[in-house]
C-alpha cells in the first residue's frame, strides 16, 4: 500500500497520509464559525441600541442562524453520500462569502427603510451564515470519526476544540467594537473561511461507506431505530438550547449583571479558552468514566455553573460561576457525536447530521428566542410593577410571542441605550449626519431623535428602574434555563442503566 497516497487507507479504515490535514479543515471551518458566533453575541447591545431591537427580536436574529445552521446540517448529511465531502465544503465556502456581503447594507438599509427590512436583512445574514456552518458540520463530523476510527470521541473533541477557539478570538474582536465598524469585525470570520477554502481546494477527501457500497441508507436509518437512539436525540436538542442558546446571551447577560460590557466579554473569553484546552484532553476523561458518565457529570456541573451565574454580584464570584458553567459544557457536543459514532459506526452520516439537527434547530428555534423572550418578560413585568410611568416611555412599539406563551411588550433597545448614555451617541449621530437628516435615507435616525427630545427630561428618572429591570431579567432568564442540564442528567442516567451493552453490540442492533 502506498501511504503517501491520500487516498490510501490503512487497516483501520483511517486515512494515513492527510488525515492531519482534513482535521486542519474541520478545526478552522469550526473557527470561522465560533468567530461569526462570539462576536454576532457581542454586537447585540450595538445593534439595540442602533437599530432599536427587542431582546426577543435579537434572540430571533440569532436563533434563526442556529435554526439555518441545523436544517442545513440534516441536508448535508443526507447529501454527503451523493455529493461528496469537498464539494459540499466548497458550497459552504461560497454562503459564507455571501452572508459577509450582506452585512455592509445593514445600515443603510435601517437609514433608508427602517428597523423591520434592517431585522430582514441582519436574520437572513446569519441565516446564510448559518447555512455555511451547518454544511461544514454536516460534513467534518462524519469525516472526523471515518479518518480516526480508533479514537472517535477523542478526535471529534479536538475538531470541536475549534468552535470555542474560535469564540476566544471573536471574543477578542468584541473589544474593539468602539473604534471599528461593528461590520468590519462580524466579517473577520473570513480570514479562517479563506484557510479551510484552500486546503479544501487542495487536499483529496475519502468516499463516505455508502459510497463504496459498504452499506445502503435504508440500512443505515434501520440500524438507528430504537430507544436509544431516540433518547440521545432528546438529549441533544437540550444541549443545543443550554450550549449553543445560552451562549448566544451569556455574554450580554453577564455584562449586564457585572455592570460592564467588558468584563462580560472577559469571562466569554475565559471561558472559552478553558473549553478549547480541556477538550484536547476528552480521551483520558473517557477512558476512566466512559463517554455516558462523563455527559452525565457535564450536565450536573452545567447546571450548577447557571445558577450560580444567576445569583452573581461581583467579578470574583461570576469568575468562578463561569468555571463552573465552562466545565459543565466543554464536553457536551462532541461527546455526543462520540457515543453516536462508537454506537452507529455504519450509520455516521447520517446520524450524526440528525443529532446536529436536534441540537442546532432547538437552539435556534428554542434556545435563542426563548431565553430573549425570557428577559423581555420578566423585565417588562419588573418594571410595570415598579415604575409603570417610565414602561409607558420605554416600551417597544410591538409585541413579542414565543410559542404558547403569551404575548408581552419588550423594553425598547434604542431607548435604553439613549437614557443610559443620556441621548450623547442619538446626538453624535445626527450631528455627523447634519443636513442630511432630512434625507428618506435616515428616517429611523430621526425618529430616535424624536423620541429623545420629547422624553429626555425623565431620563434621569427613568434610568434605575430601567437597569433594574434590566437586571432582573437576565437573572431570572439563565435561572430558569438551568433546568435545562437537570433533565439532561436524567435522560443520561437512563441511557447508563437502561444501555449496558457495549457499542459494537448496539450497533448491530
Amino acid at each position: 500500500m502506498n501511504t503517501t497516497d491520500p487516498n490510501s487507507v490503512g487497516a483501520d479504515g483511517g486515512f494515513l497520509a492527510n488525515r492531519k490535514q482534513l482535521l486542519i479543515v474541520g478545526f478552522l471551518a469550526l473557527i470561522a464559525a465560533g468567530i461569526g458566533f462570539a462576536v454576532r453575541g457581542g454586537l447585540l447591545d450595538v445593534w439595540s441600541a442602533k437599530y432599536g431591537f427587542t431582546m426577543t427580536e435579537l434572540g430571533q436574529i440569532t436563533g434563526g442562524g442556529l435554526l439555518g445552521f441545523g436544517i442545513v446540517i440534516l441536508i448535508a448529511g443526507m447529501l454527503v453520500d451523493t455529493i461528496g465531502y469537498k464539494k459540499l465544503m466548497l458550497i459552504a465556502l461560497a454562503c459564507h462569502l455571501i452572508s459577509a456581503v450582506m452585512l455592509f447594507a445593514a445600515t443603510p438599509v435601517f437609514n433608508a427603510s427602517g428597523k423591520d427590512a434592517c431585522y430582514l436583512l441582519l436574520f437572513w445574514s446569519a441565516f446564510i451564515f448559518a447555512v455555511a456552518n451547518g454544511i461544514c458540520e454536516g460534513v467534518i463530523n462524519p469525516l472526523t470519526a471515518a479518518v480516526y476510527p480508533e479514537q472517535k470521541t477523542h478526535y471529534l473533541n479536538i475538531l470541536h476544540a475549534g468552535w470555542p477557539a474560535g469564540l476566544v478570538i471573536g471574543g477578542l474582536i468584541v473589544f474593539a467594537k468602539g473604534s471599528v465598524g461593528w461590520e468590519l469585525l462580524l466579517a473577520t470570520y473570513l480570514i479562517p473561511t479563506a484557510l479551510y477554502g484552500i486546503i479544501t481546494m487542495k487536499e483529496a477527501f475519502p468516499k463516505t461507506d455508502a459510497q463504496v457500497g459498504e452499506i445502503s441508507y435504508s440500512g443505515m436509518f434501520a440500524r438507528l431505530i430504537g430507544p436509544f437512539f431516540l433518547i440521545l436525540l432528546l438529549a441533544q436538542a437540550l444541549v443545543g438550547y443550554v450550549e449553543l442558546g445560552t451562549d448566544s446571551w451569556i455574554n450580554k447577560i453577564t455584562g449586564s449583571i457585572l455592570k460592564s460590557a467588558a468584563l462580560g466579554t472577559a469571562l466569554f473569553i475565559y471561558t472559552s479558552l478553558l473549553m478549547t484546552m480541556l477538550r484536547f484532553f476528552a480521551g483520558p476523561i473517557v477512558h476512566k468514566i466512559s463517554s455516558l458518565g462523563l455527559l452525565l457529570a457535564s450536565a450536573c456541573l452545567g447546571a450548577l455553573g447557571l445558577y450560580l451565574v444567576s445569583i452573581g454580584t461581583n467579578v470574583y464570584f461570576m469568575f468562578f460561576a463561569a468555571t463552573v458553567y465552562a466545565l459543565g459544557k466543554t464536553f457536551l457536543w462532541p461527546t455526543m457525536l462520540g457515543v453516536v459514532g462508537e454506537r452507529f459506526p455504519k450509520s455516521a452520516t447520517v446520524a450524526m447530521a440528525l443529532m446536529g439537527f436536534a441540537g442546532m434547530v432547538s437552539a435556534g428555534a428554542l434556545g435563542g428566542p426563548g431565553i430573549g423572550y425570557k428577559q423581555d418578560y420578566f423585565a417588562s413585568q419588573y418594571i410595570q410593577a415598579n415604575a409603570p410611568e417610565t414602561f409607558e416611555r420605554v416600551k417597544a412599539p410591538g409585541t413579542n410571542s414565543f410559542l404558547m406563551f403569551p404575548q408581552i411588550v419588550g423594553i425598547d433597545g434604542a431607548k435604553a441605550a439613549m437614557i443610559g448614555d443620556m441621548g450623547a451617541a442619538i446626538n453624535s449621530d445626527v450631528e455627523i449626519a447634519g443636513e442630511r437628516i432630512a434625507d428618506e435615507a435616515f428616517a429611523g435616525l430621526r425618529g430616535q431623535k424624536q423620541w429623545w427630545d420629547e422624553n429626555k427630561q425623565f431620563a434621569e428618572t427613568d434610568g434605575a428602574p430601567v437597569g433594574e429591570a434590566t437586571l432582573f431579567g437576565s437573572r431570572m432568564a439563565i435561572r430558569y434555563t438551568a433546568l435545562v442540564p437537570l433533565t439532561m442528567a436524567v435522560l443520561y442516567l437512563i441511557l447508563l442503566f437502561a444501555f449496558r451493552s457495549p457499542p459494537n453490540q448496539q450497533a448491530a442492533h
